[in-house]
């Protein structure tokens, strides 16, 4: 037997993480309420103890899933929405198990296919650009051969958008972070599929923009065919199927 494995890689926490869990935390526990004004960055880095910009990257990253917002001239806020989520409406993914994953995957597999559907139907020329500025970031990302976590749903949510339906939009915001959170720390999405979902997203954008639903439908369930089939295969494992 072999001793080493029986050891595990130590993980150092980045300041934007320590900085986000410490938010998270407040928020969870009531600390902080929806509303509520964040310090400002200047006064948070010296409490922290960190540089301003480890700070505004914890903020911003905060805002992309929804747990704050930046109001113009009232600074950073408490978003309603954030605390509903980080009170468990969907629980933290990687405490999922069996047939609670896949229903999770297949959540988002349901809101997806008919955000394309309805993007497909409703989008407006300025819809169009936003979807293909994500795209183009997520593609420079690949190419570049960074992490596209976050350029990826992205990508998806500036199509949720252009479907004109506010809570499609905010029901993904709650379920497909946390799943593709747990894609990257499985390193589900390594090898070329970066490369093919690239192909696969400049397909349903095609489908979007020629305003053909059913087309935009059918890409979009052929592109997260793969991470269905997955939750189903881990599903089946965890089970003894």
């Amino acid at each position: 037997m072999d001793l080493l494995n029986n050891f595990s890689e130590i993980v150092i926490e980045k300041p934007v993480d320590k900085i986000i869990k410490q938010i998270k935390e407040l928020i969870s526990t009531g600390q902080l309420k929806a509303g509520d004004k964040l310090p400002s960055e200047r006064m948070l880095s010296d409490r922290f103890g960190v540089g301003r910009t480890y700070v505004r990257d914890a903020i911003r990253k905060l805002e992309f899933y929804g747990i704050l917002k930046t109001l113009p001239q009232s600074g950073t806020v408490v978003a309603g929405f954030g605390i509903t989520a980080l009170e468990g409406l969907i629980t933290d993914v990687l405490e999922l198990e069996g047939t609670d994953f896949h229903a999770l995957v297949e959540t988002r597999v349901l809101l997806e296919i008919n955000s394309a559907k309805f993007a497909a139907m409703r989008h407006t020329r300025e819809d169009i650009v936003s979807i293909a500025n994500a795209l183009t970031t997520y593609e420079q990302a690949v190419k570049n051969g960074k992490d596209t976590v976050e350029h990826d749903l992205l990508f998806h949510l500036k199509i949720a958008e252009a479907s004109k339906n506010p809570v499609l939009k905010s029901l993904m915001l709650i379920v497909t972070p946390d799943i593709l959170t747990y894609f990257k720390e499985n390193n589900v999405c390594e090898g070329s599929r970066p490369l093919s979902a690239l192909d696969e997203h400049y397909k349903i954008l095609e489908f979007i923009e020629k305003r053909d639903p059913d087309s935009a439908e059918e890409a979009m369930r052929e592109h997260l065919s793969d991470i269905l089939n997955f939750s189903l295969t881990k599903n089946k494992l965890i089970n003894g199927g």
